[in-house]
């Protein structure tokens, strides 16, 4: 059909081609001469011819030789071409009747007379009815003339009839008056000069016809000629072309009407035109002439303009066809490239979060697609559009609306079935979840009722209304029938949310089977009569013991005795003569352990959800907007501001997202069983979570970036698409506050697995955390410093920053500035390299947020090789010293608390510790070199040479203690345990056993103090007994050592040697040996801290206050991130 209707539409543009070249051709081959007045415009302007317009009897044209004295001297070329286009301005019907010559020679003389008529009888190109010659008027010359016309009347022999005239009223008997010019006594109005101009004008307009002519006849066959193109583009551009050729011809047509109607006007055209006197058939054949050309032309233009209309229309149904199929090519791949996006979604998801996660993708999702699905959809329409409209392409285009209406309605039908699947997992995620709640309501309330008041009847019978209203909610919390459930969800059901379903009813069987036990014994213990009962007395040690701790929270040795048990089991139990009340108590005890494994179930589960809930956000910014950053229909939301910025933006992001998604979720996810074992899970991966640190660095660039463009559409759009209640700000924070959130779960399960076999590594793991977040708080003032020359890299590991208020005591400078330095203190904040100790001011900068972080100048920086400490200075406990270079140089700190200060102090001493270590490390390494290179040693190459012991001396005496970092660690047996009675007694010990083998003599102790000199050197203090906190476990040594682990509260004895100390554990009352290092100071009710100086420390005492710098000084850092 749509050949047939293409063919019919082309023959009927052929038609029309055909009618609008014949009309052409008539134009072009009628009224053409072979001259135009404008040719010969100057020979005309002789005026020695004329056609006046005026007609014989019998209609013939007159053409008049008017008296022209230099007629003979006229070049026979130009006589001819006049003589030419004379006899071809009549028509063809006047010029077949013959042509009557008129010559004028009444005062020309005989010779001319008979030259003249002899030239115009051989050069005349017409047909001659007759000549009439008007004879000179001369005496002379006329009977001169009668005579020689008489003699020589054979040379005057022509085809037509010459008769010699003597006057002008002759002439009238030939022809009418009113057909003679006035020269020859006619009444003919007649002027040569407009005659020629008309002619001029008339021949001007038909040589424009002509042209307009030849143009239609080139641009209609083209038109016919053009193929139809099979782009868009194309056709476009043949159809704009052809529009402005139809134009321009059209513009052309217009022109040539408008001079034909001004010749026409110009003509004198009247109503009446042939019957007025003074009009000559001339002038009405050339009137005649304008409107026959008029006429033609308006035929021309009419038969253009319907085949144009044909042509066009062919165009444009064209042009349509092409968008249309175009159109239908791209809508058809986005539909295609949907439907199979569609296709991959057959996640019906693993829980709430993620079902309601799917739900808002498949949201979003089906918002992207409608624009493309509503665009076939109005492409369809288009097209049934074209159809009615007659399209000759109706067979091309009937089965593409078809099938585009088909995929609409297939995509619209799998969103509805997909939604339908989402929704009813949404239901069943959302009965597991309300399940799952239950039992964990369940579970805590197990965990809070007190076993001690449930032994009285008052207390059984009120715990006994708790469970059993507790239970009386089942019916809408619970799941009744696992088959049931099955049968309901049969439709979504896969093998994981199988399991899935399986483990939460096991687990709600197993919460109800303990409610029920629960309820047994509560019963029994209700229901019992009473009867005497004989107390029996506590044991002694019993009495010594600390209230009764939370459940989550027990202390106690790992021993596998039945004491060690016994002691754990104790607060929970109560001593009764009746051996069923005892296994009452066991059984107690029993509980609470599973309840504790139901709340560390409980804490792995609020980890792996809102790990599966911070890896979905994550990928939710990446998606939503950084990825949406790169895509070209977005870009003109983008502001100047933000091109290129993505990584500044977003940071390192996807890298973090990564991590979580690939490895770290997977990871966590195996060990939902043994959830106390999750701790090996961030020791394994500690390494990866340094990827936090680079983007903590990167976030006030973050910050500021989105201050400036935070009210960029781009935002604002995204947000939009994504359904986000906060804008994207909030979700950049989201990586700060996950790493914070490790260390508070990290500690709940702590406090739930304390005795569990993870413990251990559990406790590592929050120190790890927490020294990845103080690292990541340093690194973020760090690279506040600014006017540092140098690498900050090439000064070590950054162990320590903070404010304080510092004063300067310097040996040299100017006498006004030491006095002054101890008036007026410098706020100066301090960042504690393991190399060097920096001072830097801190300058608060203007703005919000980040913007508002302070900035750092650097002032100036001490090496470590060369400082110094005092400890202690009199007048206030938050003052030490730092000296440089043997106290030239001495800056009097001020701690904001006293813990600070002690935490500084003991980190100083632990690096001063270190570099002496290693200073004798490698004397000693020096001096076994020189003993195997001597052949025969002398006596004293055992030792180090004179050289190196006055350097070590040296050195030495620019710390403050001589520490050893293995005090403690001997293999010698243990001390004996103090005598009865005997007071707190301090023994000094070396830590190296020959003194002259360049060991710490206490001599050397008293010069190096501070505090010895502040305090007159009247000797070492007494240290002051009091209570510590174990910061490490300890279970290996001998019969006389204690077992304690982390967490447990001693009272110090007596200090021993190599570093051991003797302490009493005042819960159990035993009492041994434990090392120093494993022990922390607590604070007073004062909140100063018993800090312990270089002048009154043993080694052992040193390491107890470096480990107490790492357990106090661990979380101070935190503050910028947690807060």
């Amino acid at each position: 059909m749509t050949v047939s209707r293409l063919s019919l539409l082309c023959r009927d543009l052929w038609a029309l081609w055909l009618l609008l070249k014949a009309g052409a051709d008539e134009i072009m081959h009628q009224d053409i001469v072979p001259l135009c007045a404008a040719d010969i415009q100057d020979q005309l302007k002789k005026r020695f011819a004329y056609l006046s317009g005026g007609r014989g009897q019998d209609g013939s044209p007159v053409i008049t030789f008017p008296d022209y004295p230099a007629f003979s001297e006229i070049p026979d070329k130009e006589f001819q071409n006049v003589m030419t286009y004379l006899t071809s301005i009549p028509s063809l019907q006047d010029a077949g009747i013959g042509f009557i010559l008129v010559i004028d020679r009444r005062r020309d003389k005989w010779t001319s007379v008979k030259a003249s008529v002899l030239r115009i009888a051989a050069s005349f190109p017409a047909n001659l009815q007759l000549v009439l010659v008007l004879r000179p008027t001369g005496f002379f010359q006329r009977t001169l003339s009668d005579i020689a016309f008489k003699f020589n009347r054979d040379d005057f022999k022509m085809k037509v009839p010459v008769i010699m005239l003597s006057s002008v009223p002759d002439l009238h008997g030939y022809i009418d008056k009113s057909q003679l010019t006035e020269d020859l006594g006619g009444t003919l109005d007649y002027c040569h000069s407009r005659w020629l101009c008309q002619r001029t004008a008339i021949e001007s307009f038909a040589l424009m016809v002509k042209h307009t002519a030849q143009m239609l006849q080139s641009f209609g066959t083209e038109l016919a000629e053009t193929e139809l193109p099979n782009d868009v583009q194309s056709t476009s551009s043949v159809l704009c072309a052809h529009t402005e050729k139809k134009d321009k011809a059209k513009e052309d047509l217009r022109l040539a009407l408008k001079e034909g109607h001004s010749v026409l006007e110009s003509l004198g055209e009247l109503q009446a035109e042939g019957s007025e006197p003074g009009v000559n058939q001339d002038q009405l054949d050339n009137q005649a002439t304008v409107q026959r050309l008029l006429a033609q032309l308006n035929e021309t233009e009419a038969a253009f303009d319907e085949f144009w209309a044909k042509h066009q229309q062919k165009l444009e149904q064209c042009l349509q066809l092409r968008h249309f199929e175009q159109g239908f090519r791209e809508v058809k791949a986005i539909l295609d490239a949907v439907c199979q996006k569609i296709a991959t979604f057959t996640d019906i998801g693993n829980s709430l979060a993620h079902v309601e996660h799917l739900l808002r993708d498949l949201a979003s999702f089906e918002e992207k697609s409608g624009v493309s699905v509503e665009r076939a959809r109005a492409l369809s329409l288009d097209g049934e559009q074209l159809i009615e409209n007659k399209h000759y392409a109706v067979d091309s285009i009937r089965p593409k609306c078809q099938e585009l209406r088909h995929l609409c309605d297939q995509f619209s039908a799998e969103i509805v079935r997909r939604r339908g699947l989402l929704s009813k997992s949404l239901e069943l995620h959302r009965r597991l979840e309300t399940s799952l709640k239950w039992c964990d309501e369940g579970i805590y309330l197990l965990a809070s009722q007190p076993v001690d008041k449930c032994q009285s009847q008052d207390g059984a019978e009120a715990a006994l209304q708790e469970i059993e209203k507790f239970l009386e909610t089942s019916a809408e919390n619970k799941i009744q029938e696992l088959n049931t459930i099955y049968k309901e969800y049969e439709s979504i059901l896969n093998q994981d949310l199988m399991e899935h379903v399986r483990k939460v009813f096991q687990k709600q069987a197993s919460m109800e089977e303990v409610f029920h036990r629960r309820q047994a014994s509560l019963k029994k213990l209700a229901a019992r009569q009473t009867r005497p009962v004989q107390p029996v007395a506590p044991r002694p040690e019993a009495l010594a013991k600390s209230p009764c701790p939370s459940p989550g929270i027990r202390r106690g040795s790992e021993n596998s005795s039945s004491e060690g048990g016994a002691l754990r089991r104790g607060p929970y139990r109560r001593a009764k003569s009746e051996m069923s009340e005892s296994r009452q108590g066991r059984g107690s005890a029993g509980e609470e352990e599973e309840s504790l494994a139901i709340l560390r179930r409980h804490v792995m589960s609020e980890l792996l959800d809102t790990e599966r809930a911070y890896v979905e956000e994550l990928l939710c910014v990446l998606e939503g907007y950084a990825a949406e950053m790169d895509n070209p229909l977005m870009a003109h939301l983008l502001s100047t501001g933000l091109h290129n910025k993505k990584d500044v933006l977003f940071g390192n992001m996807e890298e973090i997202y990564h991590f979580h998604n690939r490895i770290f979720l997977r990871e966590l996810e195996n060990y939902i069983d043994c959830p106390e074992l999750v701790g090996r899970c961030f020791l394994e991966r500690m390494e990866d979570f340094q990827i936090y640190e680079k983007y903590c660095q990167n976030k006030p660039r973050s910050e500021s970036l989105w201050r400036q463009c935070s009210d960029c559409p781009f935002f604002q759009e995204c947000q939009r698409k994504l359904d986000h209640k906060l804008s994207l700000d909030s979700y950049l924070l989201k990586p700060v506050q996950r790493i914070t959130k490790y260390q508070l779960l990290l500690k709940e399960m702590l406090k739930y697995s304390k005795n569990c076999e993870g413990a251990e590594d559990l406790q590592e793991a929050l120190s790890s955390i927490l020294g990845i977040l103080k690292a990541v708080n340093d690194s973020m003032h760090l690279i506040a410093i600014t006017g540092y020359d140098g690498n900050l890299g090439d000064l070590g590991k950054l162990l320590m920053q903070g404010s304080f208020s510092v004063w300067t005591d310097h040996k040299r400078g100017h006498t006004k500035v030491k006095e002054l330095a101890r008036f007026k203190p410098m706020q100066r904040h301090l960042f504690l390299h393991e190399k060097a100790v920096l001072f830097c001011k801190k300058r608060e900068e203007n703005g919000e947020g980040y913007e508002k972080a302070p900035s750092y100048s650097y002032k100036q920086s001490l090496n470590m090789a060369a400082v110094g400490i005092t400890e202690n200075v009199k007048g206030d406990a938050k003052k030490f010293e730092i000296w440089y270079n043997a106290r030239e140089e001495v800056y009097i700190v001020q701690a904001p608390t006293p813990e600070i200060k002690a935490a500084w102090v003991n980190e100083i001493r632990k690096v001063l510790t270190s570099q002496l270590q290693a200073c004798r490390e490698a004397s000693q390494h020096r001096a076994l070199e020189q003993s195997q290179s001597l052949p025969l040693p002398a006596p004293t190459s055992t030792s180090p040479s004179r050289g190196n012991s006055r350097n070590l001396k040296k050195l030495e005496e620019r710390k403050t203690d001589p520490l050893s970092l293995e005090g403690y660690v001997s293999s010698a047996p243990l001390p004996r345990p103090p005598e009865k009675g005997k007071g707190w007694s301090k023994t000094s010990h070396s830590l190296e056993a020959p003194e002259d083998d360049g060991g710490w003599s206490s001599a050397e102790e008293q010069v190096n103090s501070s505090d010895a000199e502040e305090d007159g050197g009247l000797g070492l203090k007494k240290l002051v007994p009091g209570k510590y906190t174990v910061v490490a476990d300890h279970e290996k040594g001998g019969p006389d050592a204690l077992v304690v682990r982390s967490g447990d509260v001693v009272e110090l004895v007596q200090q021993g040697d190599e570093g051991l100390w003797y302490v009493r554990d005042p819960t159990t009352g035993k009492e041994g040996w434990v090392p120093a290092s494993s022990l922390s100071v607590q604070l007073g009710p004062s909140g100063s801290a018993q800090c312990l100086s270089s002048s009154e420390s043993s080694p052992g005492s040193a390491v107890l206050s470096n480990s107490s710098s790492c357990s106090e000084g661990g979380q101070a850092p935190f503050s910028d991130l947690q807060g």
